[in-house]
């Protein structure tokens, strides 16, 4: 681009509400079941039936509301939003429009050390729609099915103001936002199954200038990632055109992960082209002051005061505590095994550098799943403490605990890997090292200090990494002192 533009980006994340009913009717809302199975007259959309408003649905959209600093509506009422597509039963939705649940709220985020805090305009309620199953690609497909298991699923959808200005914050925003939605227990966050899901509106104005330019929404980015290389392509999309004279179409476009590129879907639609008006079958809903303060007082702690907590308590660094905190189960993960060894930054450290390379995601999931219990990582570290083994031998041993889910020592019992810190069978092996690289031993003495950690190296690989480093370290000071 060879203008200067302002980037102008506002996000709306679409989130399945953990129930085990659907939002107007008594299906169950479990994953991956048969398809067509978990389907009534309600959610078919039949003629003459009522649907029933899920009040699990609103008392985690309230719990979300309260959590991201927004005002919950006393008064607000369900809408019809019509319009055709395949896998929507009823040929509208219900949703909510000039009167959701709750709005004005923020999240803070924070990129490259610098806050910025986001402002969110609204958090509505809805039900989702179904799925529908190509034959092939869209292009060449024979034939498609639709799947209407998810149809009446409850959907809470969280709208931001235009607030953000890089795809880096667009990133943060969402990680920020699906952390509270997961520490809540109101969504599971899985964005590749679905359940949480992002729009994103772009547009680009010349630098400076009020009035903002014309937007686009991009669809179907179903990770951080894609969510992010999405908007740097239309950034630099949007900003070649401008600079060729060119104008801006509002519309809706796909993101294609395999090309790179987002592609035109339709025309973007407005307001009025949904039809809205109030769901003639459902009463207003009345949330009273004491239910929002009711939920209020089940609030968990959340992934911001979490992380300051760790820095305070446990001396962990910003990027650790970010880390650990953005999963919950992680964070538990990460407080469990302290609670047994004492030793927070040594936690921290096999957390985020070996745990989470194993582990197939980072997501509650698998920390759940992980064959490694926060009690047999504490008893790995208080190994490597006491000096029952090495540092290198602990790598070792955590990939066979891993594997197997048998604790430390167990493995170090079974194979022999106790550190060997005895001088006198240590001696020997140094003795014979220096022999073998007297000339490696002279150019220490002469002043090469990088000289004595070969040399402690080879005593390593010598007693196959079970001699104690501070051991070995010490005999050789003594030794090559007497050179």
């Amino acid at each position: 681009m060879s203008g200067a533009y302002d980037v102008v980006i506002g996000l709306e994340v679409h989130a399945q509400l953990l129930t085990r009913t659907k939002m107007f009717c008594g299906c169950s809302t479990v994953f991956g079941a048969p398809p067509n199975t978990q389907t009534c007259p309600i959610c078919q959309g039949m003629p003459g039936t009522l649907p029933v408003i899920n009040r699990r649905a609103v008392e985690f959209g309230i719990k979300t509301s309260l959590a991201i600093d927004c005002t919950v509506n006393a008064d607000n009422r369900f809408a019809r939003k019509h319009y055709y597509y395949p896998d929507m039963p009823k040929n509208y939705q219900i949703s909510q429009y000039e009167e959701p649940l709750a709005e004005h709220g923020h999240l803070d985020i924070e990129v490259d050390g610098a806050a910025r805090r986001i402002g969110i305009e609204r958090l509505h309620l809805e039900e989702d729609v179904g799925k529908l199953i190509h034959e092939g690609s869209l292009e060449t497909a024979q034939s498609s099915r639709v799947d209407f298991n998810r149809a009446g699923v409850p959907l809470m959808e969280i709208v931001s103001k235009p607030d953000i200005r890089t795809s880096e914050e667009a990133g943060a925003y969402l990680r920020g936002l699906r952390a509270i939605v997961v520490y809540l227990g109101v969504c599971d966050g899985n964005m590749e199954e679905g359940s949480m899901r992002c729009d994103a509106n772009i547009s680009l104005k010349r630098a400076g200038a009020t009035p903002l330019g014309t937007k686009v929404e991009v669809k179907n980015m179903n990770s951080f990632r894609n969510v992010q290389h999405a908007l740097e392509y239309e950034i630099k999309r949007q900003g070649r055109a401008l600079d060729a004279g060119e104008r801006i179409v509002q519309e809706t476009r796909l993101w294609d992960p395999d090309k790179g590129q987002t592609v035109s879907m339709r025309s973007k639609e407005f307001a009025h082209d949904y039809r809205y008006f109030p769901e003639p079958d459902l009463p207003p809903l009345n949330v009273e002051a004491r239910w929002v303060e009711a939920v209020r007082a089940t609030l968990p702690e959340l992934p911001a005061a979490r992380r300051v907590r760790f820095m305070r308590a446990h001396a962990l660094t910003a990027y650790d505590a970010d880390l650990l905190t953005g999963s919950r189960a992680l964070a538990d993960y990460f407080e469990a095994a302290v609670a047994q060894c004492g030793t927070p930054k040594a936690v921290a450290n096999w957390i985020l550098n070996e745990l989470l390379r194993e582990l197939p995601g980072d997501d509650e999931r698998a920390v759940a799943d992980c064959a490694v219990s926060p009690g047999n990582l504490a008893g790995l570290i208080t190994l490597i403490e006491d000096g029952t083994i090495s540092g290198k031998i602990a790598k070792d041993v955590f990939e066979k605990m891993y594997r197997s889910g048998e604790d430390a020592r167990t493995i170090v019992s079974r194979e022999g890997l106790t550190q060997v810190a005895d001088a006198g069978a240590l001696g020997a092996v140094v003795d014979g090292v220096l022999a073998e690289h007297a000339k490696v031993a002279l150019d220490y003495k002469a002043g090469k200090r990088a000289a004595l950690g070969f040399l402690v190296g080879q005593v390593m690989k010598a007693t196959a990494g079970k001699a104690s480093p501070g051991v070995v370290n010490s005999l050789l000071a003594e030794k090559l002192s007497k050179l």
